[in-house]
């Protein structure tokens, strides 16, 4: 995807950064029966209507696509790369072959429409995009959708992100991990991984340019809390006498 910074038209594009979508598909008949809506509690209790998680609120109406994790023996092509409202990634769009059935799965980055994906115990070659055991993938590759146990994905599933496979041995796998620390895998029968990267890799790269755009992801403004009230906060009223931070 190629970044574009906006012509200074207004003061809301003067800062901007995005992404140009353009090998994204915006609409597509297949996906709908994936999508579900989503209930938004807007940080509020469902039981007390208090509010128990601050600085959410508001923003436009999404629906939720639920990604197929648990992918073990299939194969399927990519019809087409779409947008998520959940997901700092991109999601694909796939028709699985054998079973004559539409899914949807974290787009890997260099992955096109047309491409062949397959998810199994056995390969003859390895391609970006393919799941398998750790056991089939060489040393030093790089994958992202992690699990530990069966249909179970932890680790590396936001934009960017992948793990890279240290060393193997009989009885051990070192893993180093998004945040650079390394996890010694014992579990190594049950333990698989999608080779190559999360897509949407210039994600860090955007800048929103206005505060509006944080109010449309449903994220409301963040406020100090020695700048309110004592009523509202420990630390209101610039009285808390040099007390450790805490919570509201």
């Amino acid at each position: 995807m190629k970044i574009s910074k906006l012509n200074p038209t207004s003061p809301g594009c003067r800062h901007q950064i995005i992404i140009n979508k353009n090998l994204l598909i915006i609409n597509n008949i297949f996906i709908k029966s994936l999508n579900s809506g989503f209930n938004k509690n807007s940080g509020r209790s469902n039981q007390t209507g208090n509010i128990t998680v601050w600085h959410k609120g508001g923003g436009c109406k999404k629906l939720y696509r639920k990604l197929n994790f648990t992918d073990i023996e299939s194969t399927t092509i990519t019809l087409s790369n779409c947008y998520d409202p959940y997901r700092n990634s991109f999601i694909s769009l796939r028709f699985n072959l054998a079973e004559k059935k539409f899914d949807v799965v974290t787009m890997t980055n260099f992955v096109f429409p047309g491409s062949l994906s397959y998810s199994g115990i056995k390969f003859s070659e390895l391609k970006l995009g393919f799941r398998t055991l750790l056991l089939n993938i060489p040393t030093g590759s790089f994958i992202h959708n992690l699990s530990l146990k069966k249909n179970k994905i932890i680790f590396a599933r936001s934009a960017g992100n992948f793990c890279q496979i240290i060393q193997k041995r009989e009885d051990l796998f070192k893993i180093r991990l998004p945040s650079g620390k390394f996890l010694d895998i014992i579990d190594i029968e049950n333990s698989s991984g999608t080779i190559g990267i999360v897509s949407n890799l210039e994600q860090k790269q955007i800048c929103l340019g206005k505060a509006g755009k944080n109010r449309a992801r449903g994220i409301r403004p963040t406020v100090r809390g020695i700048a309110m009230n004592p009523v509202d906060h420990p630390h209101g009223g610039r009285t808390n006498g040099g007390m450790n931070p805490v919570s509201p």
